[in-house]
């Protein structure tokens, strides 16, 4: 079995997106993944599959059993790793809340970088990565440059944020499983 991580976009942020951490459970393990456990409240989950789960398996899952329709991103404990062992600002990212990843669906393409490039909008504390955009927030991520709607606008790539705290508790997670 393989050690999975669900990033669901914009859970229990507000608005019409509210889902319990039991019913994501429930949803999870309905669809045969095991050992599955949820992490805070914001659409996070890890869990064991025989083979690579579908994001759209998942997502029509959830608008069935709970009604909720959102997108989702499913990484594997290697390719969450790389993320974590990519980060760029791990010399002055001295506080895991204020640092955030951004993952990526897709990676963006020469052309999309070139035309809107996000390290533009903070030169000093933007870099892009292998399915990822890491932002150091030294000022606290509600003053940063918002860089979904570049994502979603321009580039039309789903991605999904999450602080530093949350992405290395995820790897730690699914680095704790037992192997077979």
């Amino acid at each position: 079995m393989t050690g999975y991580v669900l990033l669901l976009r914009g859970v229990n942020l507000g608005g019409g997106t509210a889902l319990s951490m039991p019913d994501l459970k429930t949803v999870l393990t309905g669809l045969g993944y095991t050992g599955v456990t949820t992490v805070l409240r914001s659409g996070n989950a890890v869990f064991e599959a025989e083979r690579a789960p579908e994001p759209a398996v998942i997502e029509a899952a959830l608008a069935a059993g709970v009604g909720l329709r959102t997108r989702c991103l499913v990484r594997t404990e290697a390719q969450l790793r790389a993320v974590v062992d990519g980060h760029p600002f791990r010399d002055v990212a001295d506080n895991g809340s204020r640092m955030q990843v951004y993952f990526l669906e897709s990676n963006p393409t020469p052309a999309q970088l070139a035309e809107h490039d996000p390290v533009a909008l903070d030169p000093d504390r933007v870099r892009v990565g292998d399915h990822a955009i890491y932002q150091w927030c030294p000022d606290g991520i509600s003053t940063a440059p918002a860089l979904l709607p570049l994502l979603d606008r321009k580039w039309k790539i789903l991605g999904t944020a999450r602080n530093w705290n949350t992405t290395t508790r995820l790897l730690g997670l699914l680095a704790q499983r037992p192997t077979a």
